[in-house]
């Protein structure tokens, strides 16, 4: 791990500046974990998120209290209809190959698989009836909301909290970079995704792994103007990622 210890005084220097020579940073968790995971998981963090985006982008909280967002639930309810669920576990019946997945939260259904070749009529049956599909990590079939993942999730969720696009940085989901936002590939990226995002002008493949790509990224976004500062007052935990 790398330390950064930072020894300031506040009065004329942290805290010094006129409010447009201060930035904030909002930090986005967006995951494919659930809200109660991700939010266990944000009591233990030395950096707390600000907003929640989880189960693939179908569940967003905000806020200190992690509430619900208005415009989002209504956006994802509107898109995840009261039968969605029946209907995906008729149609899955005919695949027993895919098996549920013992945990289950957001607006989606979640298999698992041992070949990805066992899904192709599964998701040509969903895409059927009105869902998208999504195959991750060699093992995991999510069924969707059409037009609902993490990148889309996001645009929406910038757009409610009034988050400027431009200033967001994204890392390593391809979801993400397909929105066009700034983006960070890490060097330890898997070789699918590295293909995928060949032709993607937003996105730097940094050769740094993990939190060194996104030290990185945040230092070459910051010198081109695409992306300023890290701090604001005292606030640590707020990041556009």
């Amino acid at each position: 791990m790398l330390l950064t210890i930072l020894a300031t005084d506040l009065d004329g220097t942290f805290l010094g500046g006129s409010p447009t020579q201060r930035s904030e940073l909002v930090l986005v968790f967006v995951c494919g974990r659930g809200q109660a995971f991700m939010q266990q998981l944000a009591t233990v963090l030395p950096v707390r998120p600000d907003h929640l985006i989880g189960d693939v982008g179908t569940s967003v909280s905000s806020g200190p209290q992690y509430a619900p967002l208005p415009p989002l639930e209504r956006w994802l309810d509107a898109a995840w209809p009261a039968d969605a669920a029946a209907r995906i576990e008729r149609q899955m019946q005919a695949h027993p190959q895919l098996r549920p997945q013992a945990v289950l939260s957001g607006r989606r259904r979640s298999y698992l698989f041992d070949n990805p070749a066992q899904t192709h009529a599964a998701r040509h049956a969903m895409h059927g009836v009105g869902f998208d599909t999504l195959l991750s990590d060699n093992q995991y079939f999510d069924v969707l909301p059409r037009g609902v993942q993490k990148g889309p999730t996001l645009l929406r969720t910038l757009m409610a909290l009034g988050l400027p696009a431009q200033r967001t940085l994204v890392l390593n989901d391809l979801s993400m970079f397909e929105t066009g936002l700034a983006g960070v590939a890490v060097g330890n990226r898997e070789a699918e995704l590295d293909a995928a995002i060949a032709h993607h002008r937003n996105v730097y493949r940094s050769p740094h792994p993990g939190a060194a790509a996104v030290l990185d990224a945040l230092r070459r976004f910051h010198q081109r103007g695409n992306f300023h500062g890290f701090i604001t007052g005292h606030r640590l935990s707020q990041a556009t990622l």
